[in-house]
């Protein structure tokens, strides 16, 4: 059984304190995996926030560091939490699912979806369970931990931007804001993020209909000076009718992950030295 791949790391090279995550890019599915799919690879693939790693590259290229998990989500979710255990997907853990979103089906290990239904053929064990967090779980948040400390340490204040897509719907933002209301980052600052997004032009809401995960619930430490927010991107602004291709709209949106980087970046650090100087 081979190992999971690790983590992306795109070191830091700028001069402002922002660090992208990206939990949702893993597109490659081991054979095991196919093999145990109910509905096939397609269900699995549903899964995924199509390209939104490759989104990220203008800004990557401006110097921003980024984070991004190579594991499919099918495979197990970083965005939530080593407790949110669904004994649909997994045998010998507690009798009821572990939170709202393990009772929906998308929990540490996604058992279900709306659209497939039941995913697997078979329930994975808790050695496998606890091998995926071991190689895969744990060292993307460690990894995470580990840049945004360095940035904090550097700068004073950092913060991390965790990066998804969602399906279009109907009078839905195109870009949604979560704070986990106000804990994960300071009010202003989720303030100026959807500014950033109205400014661009696009419908930009904060936490309705998604508030954050467990990433921006986990690393958003304000007493430390580290806020998160989570970007919820509409996938009809850059990707093609089907959702599996880049659109005209793709280059767009990467453009906009580089503004709202470096616009939030440079707003820490202005408020940083006005704080200093009174």
């Amino acid at each position: 059984m081979r190992p999971y791949p690790s983590p992306t790391l795109h070191p830091s090279r700028g001069t402002l304190p922002v660090l992208l995550s990206v939990p949702h890019a893993g597109r490659d599915y081991d054979a095991a995996i196919l093999a145990n799919a109910a509905q096939g690879q397609r269900s699995l693939e549903t899964l995924e926030d199509p390209l939104v790693d490759r989104l990220c590259w203008r800004a990557i290229g401006a110097g921003f560091g980024a984070v991004i998990q190579n594991v499919p989500r099918a495979v197990i979710d970083c965005n939530r939490g080593e407790e949110e255990v669904d004994p649909a997907a997994i045998e010998g853990v507690a009798p009821a699912p572990v939170g709202p979103r393990a009772r929906y089906g998308l929990g540490l290990i996604p058992s279900r979806t709306h659209r497939h239904g039941t995913l697997w053929r078979r329930r994975i064990d808790r050695a496998e369970l606890q091998r995926r967090i071991n190689e895969v779980h744990r060292p993307y948040h460690e990894l995470i931990e580990t840049e945004l400390e360095a940035l904090a340490s550097r700068f004073g204040e950092a913060l991390l931007i965790d990066c998804h897509s969602m399906p279009s719907r109907a009078g839905q933002a195109e870009m949604v804001i979560g704070d986990r209301h106000g804990d994960s980052a300071a009010s202003w600052l989720s303030a100026e993020a959807t500014r950033i997004g109205r400014s661009a032009g696009f419908r930009t809401a904060l936490n309705e209909p998604y508030a954050g995960g467990a990433i921006v619930t986990r690393h958003g430490r304000q007493a430390a000076g580290i806020h998160a927010i989570q970007l919820e991107i509409d996938r009809a602004t850059y990707l093609t009718r089907d959702a599996r291709a880049p659109g005209v709209g793709f280059d767009r949106i990467a453009g906009f992950l580089e503004a709202l980087a470096t616009g939030l970046g440079e707003a820490i650090l202005t408020r940083g030295m006005r704080e200093a100087a009174e």
